[in-house]
């Protein structure tokens, strides 16, 4: 095999900062918008052709890297790569993620990034076939891992799909309607302060916003960790539910919406952003308000019933006053029975889903360092 040669990172990858556009330009084109955390939106227009990348600029994704197969529009918060010099842009993709960019930060209150910085980091990178073989050996994990996350999405909508056509679309008439504060009891999460948040992993698995993606699903490398003493009734298990009660999204996306504790966290707690949903009424199942919360309608009066500008609110009366109309608990029963198979399945995806990643997360630095190397 080849030796691996030196250079500055420039001669392998050049940046440059990305463009303004705002939120109100953001429409449905035909282009993904790259922010810092990934796409924020779509546009008519593209500033860069794909395949290539970005790095987030500044703040908490102060050089996270995302890739891109096509042509995107590269916004102001981000970092894209204006040229590969004999380099494989997925290969330069997966490289970036192995370097702690937050060293290189040249802000003050808000971390940012300088291109003429980074540019100047000393890498070492192997022939362009190689980078190609490695790329092509990380590139087939993620593409399984992206092949279990949409067999996810899809396994969750046909449960979706079965509550809407049982619970929305042929809701009868004489069905009982009562307040949501009659069927559970809410509390609200921990108030936290940088001084009980844990480093490294150290602590209780805390959810938050952040444990949240834009789409409602449950994001795992959002956890954050309390170190401070929890009451006992702010402990949380497997199978709980949770309400998210503040959102900084522009349309309200995920206000008043439900998300499960997973599994893999026999003990956590939750921020104060969230409420916790428990059952005081043998009317309904947990499953059944977690689908009939993501259904439309509810999505539609939760936004509406919470308040304030820049950052929406809802209040624990609002979400107890939410009307419902309930079915004979024996077709939440029959409903429970097939979307349990479903979900089942979407566990042991999520479990193959980690397992996927641990792999890729531990083999990723041993190939950019050529500590294990790949026939090109």
């Amino acid at each position: 095999m080849s030796e691996w040669e030196e250079k500055p990172l420039d001669e392998i990858v050049q940046f440059q900062r990305g463009h303004d556009l705002t939120i109100a330009n953001i429409q449905n084109g035909l282009y993904p918008v790259a922010g810092s955390n990934g796409v924020i939106g779509f546009h008519n227009q593209f500033t860069t052709e794909g395949p290539s990348l970005t790095l987030g600029r500044s703040g908490n994704s102060i050089g996270v890297a995302h890739y891109y197969e096509n042509d995107f529009w590269a916004h102001n918060t981000t970092l894209y790569s204006k040229k590969f010099i004999n380099s494989w842009p997925k290969y330069v993709y997966y490289f970036l993620r192995t370097i702690d960019f937050s060293i290189l930060n040249s802000g003050s209150a808000v971390p940012s990034l300088n291109r003429n910085h980074i540019h100047k980091i000393s890498v070492k990178v192997p022939s362009l076939n190689e980078q190609k073989a490695i790329a092509s050996v990380l590139s087939s994990l993620d593409d399984k891992i992206d092949l279990l996350h949409r067999q996810n999405i899809t396994l969750e909508r046909m449960a979706e799909t079965l509550f809407r056509q049982w619970f929305v679309e042929e809701a009868q008439e004489d069905w009982e309607e009562v307040d949501l504060g009659s069927l559970v009891k809410i509390q609200r999460g921990i108030s936290y302060s940088s001084k009980t948040l844990g480093a490294n992993g150290v602590g209780i698995p805390m959810h938050s916003l952040n444990s949240v993606n834009i789409n409602g699903d449950y994001k795992y490398e959002g956890i954050k960790t309390f170190i401070g003493k929890p009451k006992e009734n702010q402990l949380l298990k497997p199978g709980d539910l949770l309400i998210i009660n503040t959102d900084i999204t522009p349309d309200n996306r995920i206000i008043g919406w439900p998300i499960f504790v997973p599994d893999k966290f026999e003990k956590s707690v939750c921020t104060h952003h969230l409420y916790m949903v428990d059952l005081i009424s043998k009317k309904v199942t947990k499953l059944f308000l977690f689908f009939l919360l993501k259904s439309k309608i509810y999505r539609e009066e939760m936004a509406n019933a919470s308040n304030g500008t820049t950052v929406s609110m809802l209040s624990k009366s609002a979400v107890e006053n939410i009307r419902l109309k309930i079915p004979e608990i024996e077709k939440i029963h029959k409903f429970e029975d097939i979307a349990n198979k479903l979900l089942e399945k979407k566990a042991l995806n999520q479990s193959q889903i980690e397992t996927l990643e641990k792999l890729r997360d531990n083999l990723l630095p041993k190939l950019m360092s050529g500590e294990v190397r790949v026939e090109a």
